[in-house]
């Protein structure tokens, strides 16, 4: 299993970054073809520390089980448009792409 981590930057506009984000899982839903009320992914906020902001303001996080079904994944045009639109709604700075898997 790998993991496929999206972090936004701190936007310039929370608010507006918030509606965005809703039209944002939108699109992953339907471009994806996951169902409506199914979650398979996680979304985090991240809040301030004892030292201050953090340099992120989201994480969404998504399973997929193998390095080549996340390859596959990414390389569908839906998933480049969806990757697009991601790109579109962080302000706050360019997106950090990682992928990983559980030790």
């Amino acid at each position: 299993m790998v993991q496929l981590f999206v972090l936004y930057p701190q936007p310039r506009d929370a608010q507006q970054f918030e509606a965005d984000y809703v039209k944002h899982t939108a699109l992953l839903h339907e471009k994806t073809g996951i169902p409506a009320d199914a979650k398979p992914y996680t979304v985090t906020k991240f809040m301030s520390t004892p030292i201050g902001p953090s340099p992120y303001y989201r994480m969404f996080t998504m399973p997929f089980d193998s390095p080549e079904a996340l390859q596959a994944a990414m390389s569908s045009p839906g998933m480049q448009e969806v990757a697009a639109d991601a790109n579109r709604i962080s302000t706050g700075g360019p997106i950090t792409f990682l992928i990983g898997s559980e030790a």
